[in-house]
């Protein structure tokens, strides 16, 4: 388990078997019992982790503490790469003391100590207030909505999810979210969990049951990341195959595999799949592939059984009065973005009403729009009005802002009639 240790001038917890709380940072770990792990809270933190470092110094503590100033130095414009997408060589540099106020810790991954050398693969963990101002993004990034994450492995020719407590679960507790897009919700496994997020519920396709458990955990959508594992034999080569799933129909994000050659090094391998797994549920979202069902944020429409055909009758009338419905989703950073649009698709000739059923700051919204035309009327539209429209069928929009409508211009005050000449 990797050790959280105290860099230059900054004092937090050793990472054991108990919880700790050090400045700000609520550290979690393994509950006692057969059942449940607490996730790591890593909501106050950015985390870059898999930095090397190889130091040399007069003594082995000189070494370790140019070891650490070295992982400061190159983990900080790693961060800065993953943030703005740039290359590491075009990552600008900060001087050691600004680097010291906003690390927050160093996670000692595996090191190796001489009497005059390091060598250490180790994380870093940077503040996500002081950290954001200098990144240029507030302390914020923008995320995904609320995704209930099942985790599911495959041991032994038998898959177990929070039934009992697995390393595969224990390597998404571990796994530090504050630097993730994706807005992970993570169980404990404790309680309901084991009855409610098993593996056969992670293979239903039904809607009905799944909007019942988001609706419980707080969730819009589901992630299911599986793992196999085959072991050669005892101590010896494992082979993982990795899955990253989305939704209630299991769409393979990603897969991949890795190796290691002795059984001890199973948790290492797995925390690996969990940074490589993250990393594509990332990518799918930029790209637009990790959207939630809209049949899982609303509730289908009920006709009434006793008169079908009055009742279709009266929907009729009312579609060619009322208008189209239509499913819109929207890219709502902050409040601020999200009452703009909101204006904005309500200033439309020919909508009837709009109204947002999940929120999501930072995220992605889900409104529902009435409008009294074709969807080719509306995009055209919304379109006119600085917001770009993309169809995603079943009446759906995905919609982004491409200008901002400016201010009207604050109207001068007339200028004072001079006075009478005395």
């Amino acid at each position: 388990m990797a050790r959280l240790l105290t860099p230059p001038r900054i004092l937090i917890a050793l990472a054991g078997a108990a919880s700790l709380v050090a400045g700000g940072i609520a550290v979690s770990q393994i509950e006692q019992g057969d059942r449940g792990v607490a996730p790591i809270d890593s909501t106050s933190s950015y985390e870059i982790g898999g930095v090397t470092v190889d130091v040399s110094g007069k003594d082995a503590d000189t070494a370790r503490a140019g070891g650490w100033r070295e992982a400061q130095r190159k983990g900080w414009r790693m961060l800065y790469a993953r943030v703005h997408g740039v290359p590491f060589a075009a990552a600008p540099r900060l001087p050691d003391s600004t680097l010291d106020s906003i690390v927050a810790g160093i996670v000692v991954e595996d090191e190796q100590i001489s009497a005059r050398r390091y060598i250490g693969r180790l994380g870093v963990l940077f503040d996500r207030g002081r950290a954001g101002a200098l990144l240029g993004v507030g302390g914020q990034v923008r995320r995904s909505a609320p995704m209930l994450t099942i985790p599911v492995m495959w041991s032994g020719g038998a898959p177990q999810s929070f039934e009992l407590r697995t390393q595969w679960q224990q390597a998404w507790a571990r796994f530090r979210t504050g630097g993730s897009p994706i807005d992970y919700v993570r169980p404990v496994g404790t309680g309901a969990d084991p009855l409610l997020l098993n593996v056969a519920q992670s293979r239903r396709p039904g809607r009905a049951w799944w909007r019942m458990l988001l609706d419980q955990y707080g969730a819009s959508d589901v992630l299911v990341p599986e793992v196999s594992i085959k072991r050669s034999f005892p101590g010896g080569p494992v082979v993982a195959t990795f899955t990253a799933r989305h939704g209630p129909d299991g769409t393979v994000i990603d897969r991949f595999v890795l190796r290691t050659e002795t059984s001890a090094s199973i948790p290492r391998l797995l925390d690996e799949g969990v940074r490589r797994i993250d990393v594509a549920y990332a990518d799918a979202l930029r790209t637009g592939g990790l959207y939630p069902d809209s049949m899982l944020v609303e509730e289908p429409a009920i006709e009434d059984a006793l008169d079908t055909a009055a009742a279709e009758t009266a929907a009729s009338d009312a579609a060619d009065t009322a208008g189209t419905s239509f499913s819109l989703e929207i890219d709502t950073p902050d409040a601020a973005a999200l009452t703009a649009t909101e204006q904005t698709i309500r200033s439309i000739p020919g909508v009837r009403s709009f109204s947002t059923s999940s929120l999501a700051i930072g995220g992605l919204s889900i409104g529902r729009v009435l409008f009294q035309g074709d969807a080719a009327a509306l995009s055209i539209a919304l379109g006119a009005r600085g917001i770009r429209a993309e169809e995603t069928g079943n009446n759906s929009f995905r919609l982004r802002r491409t200008t901002r409508d400016a201010a009207p211009a604050a109207a001068a005050p007339p200028a004072a009639e001079p006075g009478p000449t005395p």
